[in-house]
């Protein structure tokens, strides 16, 4: 049974490097094959993890939801509208060695999308039956779950820096989620980017206030930050990289 793991906190706090930590750890400990989603409107997953991606499921239901309204209609002669956003659908899945990858994107026009977001719901569905794990890296509000187009959640893991404004953040998302009408097996917090990799006092403390199960704390690395700027996949980092070594650490201890 696919096992669907939803990664979420506000922007700025490195997530998505977490979660491509993630998914490279899952491939390493052979635990795939693994769905990866950006699902993240500010999409950049495919760059942590090293791969291109030409065009995102949002550009394609914006395409197929405006085609409806445009005077030119994109849609082959004799091909349904179904079929057509089918094989479009196919093409957005950059497929990998170990894992493949889908990017979300999102739409601005004003057309109607529900035919469309039906589609893609099915979609994703029938590509769930063919993983061993689903990696979503979401943006704060978890847009695409709480709208039912990805599958049930069976663990979150919350990401926030280690100042008490970002615990707040996460404190607020971990609250959305049975307002979403998920129900996770656990829901987890991960502390990025702590000076030392230690906690003070005021940000357990702010942990504690929320209520918010502590998973564990990655360190603060500029190498991380160096790979970034060169343009390097995280996902690259040596073996005994202080980063990699903590969040391998912290997923060994998360029921997955």
């Amino acid at each position: 049974m696919t096992h669907t793991i939803a990664v979420a906190g506000k922007g700025g706090v490195g997530k998505t490097t977490l979660t491509g930590l993630l998914i490279d750890y899952l491939c390493q400990q052979k635990k795939g094959p693994v769905l990866a989603v950006d699902a993240d409107a500010n999409s950049n997953l495919n760059e942590v993890l090293g791969v291109e991606v030409e065009t995102s499921l949002g550009d394609i239901r914006e395409e197929i939801a405006q085609a409806e309204i445009s005077s030119t209609n994109p849609i082959p002669l004799g091909m349904s509208k179904q079929d057509y956003a089918e094989m479009k659908f196919s093409e957005a899945l950059v497929e990998e060695k170990d894992f493949d990858l889908l990017v979300m994107g999102h739409t601005q026009g004003k057309g109607c999308y529900c035919f469309v977001n039906g589609l893609l719901t099915a979609q994703i569905a029938k590509y769930a039956q063919n993983y061993q794990y689903i990696v979503v890296d979401n943006e704060a509000g978890m847009e695409h779950i709480s709208r039912g187009i990805l599958p049930k959640i069976d663990t979150v893991i919350l990401v926030s820096d280690c100042s008490r404004r970002g615990v707040q953040a996460v404190g607020r998302i971990a609250k959305l989620i049975p307002e979403c009408g998920l129900k996770p097996k656990s829901v987890n917090l991960i502390i990025n980017r702590a000076p030392g990799g230690v906690l003070n006092d005021g940000t357990k403390e702010e942990i504690e206030k929320q209520g918010l199960n502590l998973a564990g704390v990655v360190p603060q690395d500029e190498e991380v930050f160096q790979y970034d700027c060169d343009g390097v996949p995280t996902v690259k980092l040596p073996e005994d990289s202080p980063v990699r070594k903590a969040m391998y650490e912290i997923i060994n201890h998360i029921d997955l």
